[in-house]
């Protein structure tokens, strides 16, 4: 495996079993959304990986983030668009590995998880069914240049912000919902009053859409 990752196995055994696989934020683990995992739907594996690039003196990234003298700040374009198709690559592998349905298999991200789970979907929505999009926002400039011409229209979407994030801002998520639209997509949005996490009311909400959208 090109990733380091934790498991859960479905309660349920079917032939073929559905697949969430969780993506977390900057500076974080594997560990972090797995705490969830009980929480979700039993006939899904769930999947939680850990991303490529360490930070010290704890903690892993997807890309990392620069700050210029006057405190502006900067993704490293290429080292996103590198984890992106880690990510898809990792999808092939664990398809592969274990019992899984290949199309249906769903993102759920959180911040940078979420950047990077928006460009793997539209930069190869064949692998991909659906997105639950916690607390992020879509980086046109990581999706593959030809992303618009994808079989993709099978692609729908979770999408979740809290109004007063300090780290994200709340315009910033607020475009993904339109972006998706104009693509043909679907995609629900949502916003709740909180900081940049996960209050109870959304994690409840994007479960009961895991289950409305099967």
């Amino acid at each position: 495996m090109n990733l380091h990752y934790i498991i859960k196995e479905p309660k349920i055994k079917q032939e073929q079993n559905p697949v969430i696989i969780l993506l977390h934020g900057y500076g974080s683990n594997e560990e972090d959304l797995f705490s969830f995992a009980t929480e979700l739907p039993e006939e899904y594996y769930i999947i939680s990986v850990r991303a490529p690039y360490d930070l010290k003196p704890y903690g892993h990234a997807w890309y990392a983030i620069h700050f210029d003298a006057d405190e502006n700040k900067f993704s490293d374009d290429v080292q996103a668009r590198e984890s992106r198709d880690l990510i898809a690559t990792f999808i092939d592998e664990i398809t592969d590995k274990y019992p899984i349905d290949k199309n249906k298999v769903t993102l759920v991200g959180f911040s940078q998880g979420t950047i990077l789970s928006y460009a793997t979907a539209l930069s190869y929505p064949e692998k991909i069914a659906r997105v639950v999009a916690l607390s992020g926002y879509l980086n046109e400039q990581i999706i593959v240049e030809d992303y618009q011409t994808k079989n993709n229209k099978h692609l729908q979407f979770f999408i979740s912000h809290g109004t007063v994030d300090q780290v994200i801002p709340l315009d910033w998520a607020k475009k993904a919902k339109p972006f998706m639209e104009n693509l043909g997509l679907k995609a629900e949005y949502r916003e709740y009053p909180v900081g940049h996490g996960v209050a109870p009311q959304n994690f409840y909400d994007f479960k009961n859409w895991l289950e409305q959208t099967k």
